[in-house]
């Protein structure tokens, strides 16, 4: 059996991280990268890189050639359109199964998903990652696939959380969300031992798994202000965010995006997200289908993410 998994989405949050516990497990790394500044930036996490973007049919011929599985982490997260979004998390998606399908012995491949993929119609993203996994269900036919949806994940790297752990370990917890909004959560890393736990499987039903850090019910702004409040030694006081305060900012976002073409990430598609009451999953079928749990929740995972809460030291 090959030990070489082809990575898209290496220079990642979550990208990296698979990609450095595969290479402590002993698997090789082969890594899609679109720069020779990526390929600079992975250099210590992977073995091997090939330049190239999902578009680029060639080079994701070279990227899966001789591997034994594919892991998809590449992906938009910031955008306007719908078309912004679907151009990566579909279009993307469809170029990588077709990569795949192309060889004599085809790898395996694990998509990463999103729990917002759950509900599609909050935003342009939730929509595209849906449409992703139907990409999967429809055309991975013959192939051996999963996709994960993951919940909030936090962990060092982090760029999207850790600004509110920072300002949560200053005594404030903006609240963006309705009273008795709920969900869950996942540490990096064991959004990567699911990944090993899934090589080291012969089979896995093909199908679109959620897991979480094993705290059932999910969290409220309470607990996590709670922990952080024992991890900081400090109260931490909740401030709702009016409505009025984030919806016109997003809606200028987007106006500007579609002028200026950059890609924003509060637009007031993301602040539907934000305001949904209830991204709590399960781990009922990952749990049947891998011999993987998880090792991590809240309080241990911010002990383990440096740098937002002075009061905690390595």
């Amino acid at each position: 059996m090959s030990k070489l998994v082809a990575v898209t989405g290496a220079t990642g949050f979550i990208g990296r991280t698979i990609c450095r516990l595969l290479r402590e497990d002993g698997w090789q790394v082969r890594a899609l990268v679109r720069s020779p500044q990526g390929a600079q930036a992975v250099r210590e996490v992977v073995d091997e890189t090939v330049i190239g973007g999902l578009e680029d049919h060639a080079a994701l011929a070279r990227l899966v050639a001789g591997s034994f599985a594919v892991v998809h982490c590449a992906g938009a997260v910031r955008g306007a359109t719908q078309q912004a979004f679907d151009r990566a998390n579909v279009a993307g998606l469809e170029n990588l199964v077709d990569a795949i399908a192309a060889r004599d012995n085809s790898p395996r491949l694990l998509s990463l998903s999103s729990l917002a993929a759950r509900e599609p119609d909050l935003s342009f993203y939730a929509a595209s990652k849906r449409r992703g996994e139907q990409v999967l269900e429809q055309r991975a036919t013959g192939l051996e696939w999963i996709a994960l949806r993951p919940p909030a994940v936090y962990g060092p790297g982090d760029k999207e959380l850790f600004p509110l752990f920072r300002l949560m370990a200053r005594g404030i917890a903006p609240v963006p969300g309705v009273d008795g909004a709920r969900f869950s959560m996942i540490y990096v890393d064991d959004i990567a031992r699911a990944v090993l736990a899934w090589l080291q499987r012969d089979a896995v039903p093909c199908g679109v798994y959620s897991l979480h850090d094993g705290r059932r019910g999910g969290y409220g702004w309470s607990d996590v202000c709670d922990t952080v409040a024992a991890l900081c030694q400090r109260r931490v006081r909740q401030v709702p965010v009016p409505p009025a305060l984030l919806a016109v900012p997003a809606w200028i976002n987007r106006e500007l995006a579609r002028w200026l073409g950059h890609a924003p990430m509060l637009t007031p598609e993301k602040l539907r997200e934000l305001r949904h009451a209830d991204w709590v999953c399960d781990n009922d079928a990952i749990e049947a289908a891998l011999d993987w749990r998880p090792q991590v929740q809240l309080e241990a995972g911010l002990r383990l993410t440096p740098g937002w809460c002075a009061s905690l030291r390595p």
